[in-house]
């Protein structure tokens, strides 16, 4: 059958995109390998998906081109993206740093998506192996279907219990696409036997301030019995490299409010004076790293900064991360210097696209990821009816 577009994934930027071609008059089939569509939705943010988030921005996004984004963020932001919702008549809150969730269910985004599909009459096929792709005379066949455009919308291989590959790399490499090397981003950190005293309170979270490189963010912590993880981990793990250290502010202005201490119990000692600022296994933990037993009247000064430089910036060095298997995105991914930011098709292969996650543009924790896909699939769904029309 023919059709005037095929897209290759039923997620989150698969699903707008078709439903965006569709309702401007496309003939559009919606082809995955999967037997429902948009599951990796249905277990975002806790089970009631952030859809999107209220800061979000092109700063927000790391690519080896950050200009990339700008475009198609700028036409389709959150705002549209929360006006569909609202239209939808699904209630929706506001948590910490402008993450938009669903007060009920993330199956609410997905029947969204496929009522929008089903208004825009998307041929949706699940369950379908995409197979052999064949391209010549401008028309592209898969799964026994033939359209003159088609959409890489598979994502990338993180979740992989979910059926998340990187067919989409495989696709675009075939199509002279070039490709940023894949890695596993906002995904927890492991560390190596040096740091057995902090993989031993596990369980244990608290706020702090992580950083690699110029990249910082203030939230809280988790350590687990590998590593680390929660929301400040899992943002810097987006910038981390092998090899490169991790630095944590555990106690803002450490070496003010020890002496601070000192002055008001100088009969008390370090690890007392550290549980009136982190939690009792950390202050503990961290106590027997600084090494000092003394009572604090009997500290210098110079031992009250070596302290503090350890609360103000803790320095570790992960061993590696959890893999794609705890990844919540791939980093990295087809290139952008191949596609156009206002259509995400490829320069070098006329109605070839790109979008989501599948793309080398990846946001930060709290929706920006779901934003990248609404906005890429707008882009490409407009431009793939427009082509139509033409």
């Amino acid at each position: 059958m023919n059709y005037d577009a095929i897209i290759l994934g039923a997620g989150a930027a698969g699903l707008l995109a078709a439903a965006t071609a569709g309702q401007a008059g496309a003939r559009v089939l919606l082809l995955d390998h999967a037997e429902a569509a948009g599951k990796k939705i249905l277990i975002s943010g806790g089970g009631r998906c952030n859809f999107t988030n209220t800061g979000a921005g092109p700063g927000n996004y790391l690519s080896e081109n950050p200009h990339f984004a700008k475009s198609a963020l700028a036409r389709y932001t959150q705002w549209d993206f929360l006006a569909l919702v609202e239209r939808h008549r699904i209630a929706w809150h506001e948590k910490t740093l402008g993450q938009l969730f669903c007060d009920g269910s993330a199956r609410q985004i997905v029947t969204m998506l496929l009522d929008e599909c089903a208004r825009g009459g998307v041929e949706i096929r699940l369950s379908t192996p995409i197979g052999e792709i064949v391209h010549g005379d401008g028309m592209f066949r898969v799964a026994g279907a033939t359209a003159p455009q088609l959409v890489l919308a598979t994502g990338g291989p993180s979740i992989p219990k979910m059926g998340a590959t990187g067919i989409a790399y495989d696709i675009a490499r075939r199509f002279g696409l070039g490709i940023v090397p894949p890695r596993p981003a906002l995904v927890p950190l492991t560390l190596g036997p040096d740091a057995q005293d902090l993989t031993g309170i596990s369980g244990l979270s608290c706020p702090v301030t992580a950083r690699v490189g110029t990249a910082s963010f203030t939230e809280a912590a988790l350590f687990t019995h590998r590593g680390l993880s929660g929301p400040a981990i899992l943002q810097v793990s987006s910038y981390w490299t092998p090899g490169a250290p991790v630095t944590l502010t555990l106690v803002e202005n450490a070496a003010e409010r020890l002496r601070a201490a000192r002055r008001k119990a100088p009969r008390a000692r370090l690890r007392a004076a550290l549980s009136e600022m982190l939690p009792n296994r950390l202050a503990e933990a961290m106590a027997a790293r600084i090494g000092f037993g003394t009572e604090l009247g009997n500290t210098s000064d110079a031992e009250i900064d070596r302290a503090a430089a350890a609360l103000g910036g803790l320095t570790l060095f992960p061993t590696g991360t959890e893999g794609y298997a705890k990844a919540e995105v791939t980093a990295g991914g087809i290139s952008t210097a191949g596609l156009s930011s206002r259509t995400m098709e490829a320069t070098g292969v006329p109605g070839l696209y790109a979008i989501g996650e599948a793309v080398d543009v990846t946001g930060w924790l709290g929706g920006y990821n779901f934003q990248w896909a609404w906005s890429s699939a707008r882009a490409a769904g407009e431009a793939i009816a427009a082509r139509g029309r033409s």
